[in-house]
């Protein structure tokens, strides 16, 4: 399950920071940009055009890079993957499919100059699922940059909760039904609750470099502290 299919889920998000352009989350989007468009400048000079490949994305996300992307707009085709297909605004650039981003066949036989996926890996479910997802990352592109939130920055970025990973389970399944937190108005049905918990594990850096074993493994920093892991082909980060 991807971040836009747990907020599906949910149904009811407080807010999107994400289209603020004033809003912190919406800055530290737009200094991950950079090493994006490094790749997919790459890929343009060595082949002309680049078709991208984005694992649970959408096109909220690519506002921040909306310059580049309208100069370059006739020589890209962003793919998003979603386990539900989604309607697209700008179908000349942005297509969506149905898929499972942990399947194994997924586009069997297919390659892409850039596969991304932007704090999606930490909900498509357990480790074996991770593992998957990361097989797929690896299989699918020789360039791929993949973001994920840290485990061990104290902040929890879905609930906005300080420490909120830490805490058992029960607890956290019985915070979101009691409170609104981060994302989430308060969710009321113990089953839902159950899930929306079970599809944010968060991970850490030592599991990304399992994950991505060919990575070059880079972190963003706030306050002096590991905020997120970001994985890249090593040569490219």
């Amino acid at each position: 399950m991807t971040s836009g299919e747990v907020r599906a889920l949910a149904d009811r998000p407080v807010r999107d920071p994400y289209r603020d352009r004033t809003s912190l989350e919406f800055r530290f989007r737009a200094r991950r940009f950079a090493k994006v468009q490094a790749l997919i400048e790459d890929a343009l000079a060595e082949r002309g055009k680049a078709h991208i490949l984005d694992l649970g994305g959408t096109e909220t996300y690519w506002l921040i890079g909306e310059d580049f992307l309208r100069r370059n707009r006739d020589r890209l085709e962003i793919t998003f993957v979603n386990l539900q297909q989604e309607t697209v605004q700008d179908p000349a650039l942005f297509k969506s499919v149905a898929g499972d981003a942990t399947d194994p066949d997924l586009f069997a036989g297919d390659t892409f100059d850039l596969v991304h996926s932007n704090s999606v890996i930490e909900h498509v479910g357990d480790w074996a699922q991770m593992v998957r997802f990361a097989s797929n990352v690896k299989r699918l592109s020789k360039r791929y940059y993949v973001q994920t939130p840290n485990y061990w920055f104290p902040y929890e970025p879905h609930f906005r909760f300080p420490g909120f990973q830490y805490l058992p389970e029960k607890l956290r399944i019985a915070l979101i039904r009691r409170f609104p937190l981060g994302f989430f108005e308060r969710v009321e049905d113990l089953q839902e609750a159950r899930e929306i918990i079970a599809h944010h594990s968060l991970v850490s850096t030592r599991q990304m470099r399992r994950l991505f074993d060919d990575a070059e493994i880079s972190h963003e920093r706030i306050f002096g502290l590991n905020k997120s892991i970001i994985a890249m082909p090593r040569g490219t980060a």
